[in-house]
């Protein structure tokens, strides 16, 4: 049977794993498992491509720190409460010592990476990132620095007059490990241009990230949906990082290691207060929309090794369920977060303990890892007993 005439989602899931591979779908089948297909049959034909990429019964996770260096930021973006404008009263920059302070707390709870973005800050010359790079790559040899988003990097390079790719290399012979995902939001002009209008064309973060790679550099994928788009939006936003995936691998074997979604948080921004609030009410998405979302993810990446779960938007609770719908990674502990609790969510923070013990609950085993995906000496916490029976896989 060909791709182009399967029309039910029976017949579309039936394709996506042939003896033993897993297949890509189209745009137009996708939409279709999107609108039509039953969870549960999602749900299981995920885990079996999860098996396919991440075989076995393990779940990674993470020990890292989120640092936002600075909250100066141009853009605007509406559904972003973290940021202030320049000359704001709340603004801050940190100096290199006050983020290494940070660093050292990571260092001690056995951490392996540092996440670190900020906004878009027009008073900060290269020099401010290349010597702060180079001095937590002296200070913190052990940790890898994933930092600035590509928004930061377009807006490095307008500062000094380089091209974004100029400024990655610069970046990166000074200490850089990869680029976080974040910015990406929705990659349909459509909606993108809708909620941050100074932010660019999708084409832009996708130039970036595509260069990102070229330089070696580690990259991931993010989606945040639930500003009122279309499901065909949310596939077309993944079409478009299965291209750059399929592109990158081709020319030079390194690509996106991991894809995550998780629903925007319209509390505290403006995004949230338009329509005289009620789209604080009306928009973003539950579990069930969320679990959904991770399922069809899983499917349709098949180019994407890794699917990760968002605990901080859904709740550990909600984050287990996502290891049964096709994710393999439970994410990270953070330990420090500012941009996504400015916007209303509560539960920002979690222990290497929680983590494991969310895994195991779900009947996984629990593996650390890096920024890479790279499985790591795991030390299991001591937990109180589990009273409930722990699930048992096939």
């Amino acid at each position: 049977m060909g791709s182009i005439s399967m029309k039910t989602w029976q017949e579309i899931l039936d394709y996506v794993i042939r003896d033993g591979n897993h297949n890509p779908i189209t745009i137009d089948q996708c939409l279709e498992l999107y609108n039509n297909a039953p969870q549960p049959i999602l749900s299981k034909v995920a885990r079996d491509v999860r098996q396919l990429h991440n075989p076995g019964n393990y779940v990674t996770y993470l020990v890292d720190r989120n640092v936002n260096y600075t909250n100066i930021c141009t853009i605007n973006c509406h559904f972003c409460s973290f940021y202030r404008p320049p000359r704001h009263k709340d603004t801050y920059t940190q100096s290199n010592e006050q983020i290494s302070a940070r660093i050292r707390e990571l260092e001690e709870i056995g951490g392996s990476r540092v996440l670190m973005q900020g906004g878009v800050n027009p008073d900060l010359p290269m020099s401010y990132y290349t010597d702060l790079i180079k001095y937590l790559r002296k200070h913190h040899p052990t940790i890898d620095l994933d930092c600035f988003s590509p928004i930061e990097i377009e807006g490095i390079a307008e500062v000094t007059g380089m091209p974004t790719s100029d400024v990655l290399k610069h970046l990166k012979n000074a200490g850089l490990h990869g680029l976080p995902g974040g910015g990406a939001e929705m990659l349909v002009d459509e909606v993108r241009l809708d909620i941050s209008p100074k932010k660019g064309s999708a084409d832009n973060w996708l130039k970036v990230m595509g260069e990102a790679q070229n330089h070696g550099l580690t990259t991931s994928a993010t989606c945040v949906f639930g500003f009122g788009e279309e499901p065909i939006h949310r596939i077309e936003h993944m079409s478009r990082i299965r291209e750059l995936q399929q592109s990158s691998m081709e020319r030079n074997g390194i690509g996106f290691t991991s894809f995550i979604s998780w629903p925007v948080q319209l509390e505290n921004n403006a995004f949230g207060r338009r329509n005289r609030g009620a789209n604080k009410l009306k928009l973003g998405a539950g579990p069930i929309e969320y679990l959904r979302h991770v399922s069809i993810s899983r499917i349709f990446m098949n180019n994407i090794p890794h699917i990760q779960a968002s605990w901080p938007t859904m709740g550990i609770d909600v984050s287990q369920i996502a290891l049964e719908s096709g994710a393999d990674d439970i994410g990270s502990t953070m330990m420090e977060e500012n941009v996504v609790s400015a916007s209303g969510t509560t539960k920002v923070l979690a222990s290497e303990a929680e983590l494991q013990r969310a895994i195991m609950r779900t009947g996984f085993t629990p593996v650390k890892r890096d920024s890479d995906y790279n499985h790591l000496e795991t030390t299991i916490c001591e937990f109180e007993e589990m009273r409930t029976p722990v699930p048992i896989k096939p």
